[in-house]
């Protein structure tokens, strides 16, 4: 039995169909309070969570990407290796900006960084799928 394999015009057509290396997006917002995790225990400080830094994080990524994707597609987070470094206070400026760095199978890997004013507060890796988001009901 012979091993089907993929012709290289099959594979370099389906990885053209992919968004191009090098989108960028930032999001950028002062923090509000519902976005600490005092909001969700007031013994702790007014500081941005570690989730909501990821969720500015996981929105500069879909944005990178939104306008090269097929029509009605997606995007959708399935991974996140990131480190949360210092701490941003309300109303803090704070600018998560997303740059697409490559493939993995089927995901989109982003480098992605979170600043406040000249700080570095997080960075990582975030990956991606793209989906038609009809199958998700």
């Amino acid at each position: 039995m012979k091993k089907k394999t993929k012709s290289k015009s099959t594979a370099t057509t389906a990885k053209s169909n992919l968004p191009r290396i090098g989108l960028e997006a930032t999001v950028e917002l002062a923090v509000p309070f519902e976005w600490t995790i005092q909001n969700y225990d007031p013994r702790l400080p007014a500081v941005l969570s570690t989730p909501a830094m990821i969720g500015m994080m996981e929105m500069a990524s879909a944005q990178a990407v939104r306008d090269e994707l097929p029509p009605g597609a997606i995007t959708v987070g399935t991974r996140i290796e990131v480190d949360h470094l210092k701490a941003a206070t309300v109303g803090a400026n704070v600018r998560a900006h997303a740059r697409l760095a490559g493939y993995k199978g089927r995901f989109l890997i982003f480098e992605t960084v979170a600043r406040s004013g000249e700080h570095v507060i997080g960075r990582g890796r975030v990956f991606r799928a793209i989906v038609d988001p009809t199958r998700l009901r």
